[in-house]
């Protein structure tokens, strides 16, 4: 079936050594140049070519002038970049699989310009504290040029104003969150971008899998207070009202909660049919747990999205997964090469991706490599200088770029992605052995 009113878009780490993270404010290795004012002062506008951008490994070209800083890499010395994200706790999956993506990106890379790469990483915890901490210390390394993440849209929420402030720019694999990319979304996302999907594309998506292939037309949403959950489930009850279904309730949980039966009954007092719940891994899994001990949801359907789509969420679940579905990317309409990346994956960590945004991490750090190329001056014996604020403008300006996921263009609010959104469901091979047969089979749209 054929997705309303989205038009012809597709509705679809490490430098590989040790101790590779820098110390905040470290004054060895590359060094960071440039004007004495704030930095991102004077930076031209996203998604503008800066002018006069300094040239694609220009021989003896000297330090260039940028309107934030230049960070200068001696000729032995590595090109660092950073990921930003969850690693730790029940959401570990999510910023797991965005790193190995990074990795991996790495590891095929080889060197840039004559330099090995080295890869750092900060946890965000996937909250905007854990984000805010994470980007702090990230903010004060003047020897990073440019980052991977956030994970989670909380950390971003939490994180974005320092690393814009110090003149870095974060490109995000699996932050769907509408409003970061919004027009009114605020100065200090100057330095941001992602190559995940808006979430505009997932709720809509999720909204007419349920009221025009199941034939449901009475929903309710449960979120976690998260930023992406809370505006995820608000697109999909949009959506699904204007498609002429019935939102019958709209309520949440705590992130921290483990008792669902109370919210739970709440839902089940208004007769849904389905209950949308884009949640992260430990409510999902406490809710999917709980739904069939609470009178009047004994049959209710059951959807999730991409931050639930894991082993570990499933398996929280237990027997109440069978036959949930979940939105989420669509690795069918992925073009060519991904399956060649999947199979790299698995020799690489021994098994299937446990999560989803795998091949959006492999396709921003490959952004990121492309853009350093073009906008970095080289000396004659091998010393590198990358313009920070010409380096952010290259990315905005980023057109037809081929990744794993499509084919990526950047607006001038730091949405890069091509959105490819598929519906999920969960068989009772995964639920007896989620860790063995992850990943689920996508069952809609049909290809």
């Amino acid at each position: 079936m054929k997705l309303r009113n989205l038009g012809a878009m597709s509705v679809a780490v490490v430098m590989l050594a040790a101790a590779c993270t820098a110390a905040p404010g470290a004054t060895t290795g590359p060094v960071a140049t440039g004007p004495a004012d704030t930095p991102g002062a004077g930076t031209p506008a996203a998604g503008t070519p800066a002018a006069g951008t300094p040239g694609m490994q220009s021989p003896g070209g000297g330090v260039p002038d940028d309107p934030i800083r230049v960070v200068t890499i001696g000729p032995d010395e590595p090109l660092h970049i950073a990921m930003w994200g969850v690693l730790t706790g029940s959401d570990a999956a999510l910023g797991i699989d965005v790193q190995r993506g990074v990795e991996i990106a790495v590891e095929d890379k080889g060197e840039l310009l004559g330099h090995e790469i080295q890869l750092s990483s900060e946890d965000g915890l996937c909250n905007p504290e854990g984000g805010s901490t994470a980007a702090t210390r990230l903010s004060a390394d003047v020897t990073l040029v440019g980052l991977i993440g956030s994970v989670c849209s909380d950390e971003t929420v939490g994180g974005i104003a320092a690393i814009t402030n110090a003149g870095l720019t974060t490109i995000s694999p699996s932050n769907t969150r509408p409003a970061l990319t919004a027009e009114d979304r605020g100065e200090e996302y100057a330095g941001y971008l992602r190559t995940a999907h808006n979430d505009l594309f997932q709720g809509a998506a999720a909204a007419e899998f349920v009221y025009n292939e199941l034939g449901l037309t009475r929903a309710a949403t449960i979120h976690d207070n998260s930023s992406y959950a809370q505006a995820l489930q608000e697109v999909f009850a949009a959506e699904f009202e204007e498609l002429g279904g019935e939102i019958t309730i709209q309520t949440a949980v705590g992130g921290e909660d483990t008792n669902m039966v109370p919210v739970l009954t709440n839902v089940a007092q208004t007769d849904p049919e389905i209950i949308y719940y884009p949640v992260f891994t430990a409510p999902f899994g406490f809710i999917t747990d709980q739904v069939r001990d609470v009178p009047g949801l004994e049959e209710v359907r059951l959807m999730g999205a991409d931050a639930g789509f894991s082993a570990a969420a499933i398996q929280a679940g237990g027997a109440n997964a069978l036959g949930l579905y979940l939105s989420s990317p669509d690795t069918r309409q992925f073009p060519g090469g991904y399956p060649a990346f999947l199979e790299k994956y698995v020799a690489k960590y021994g098994g299937n991706p446990e999560q989803i945004f795998h091949a959006h991490a492999y396709d921003a750090t490959n952004m990121l490599f492309a853009a350093i190329e073009e906008v970095a001056v080289q000396e004659d014996d091998g010393t590198l200088h990358v313009p920070l604020g010409a380096l952010r403008d290259r990315i905005f300006a980023t057109s037809a770029f081929p990744g794993l996921t499509g084919e990526l263009t950047c607006g001038e609010f730091g949405d890069c992605g091509a959105p490819a959104i598929g519906v999920y469901e969960i068989t009772q091979e995964i639920v007896d052995d989620p860790q063995g047969a992850w990943p689920p089979e996508p069952v809609w749209p049909e290809l």
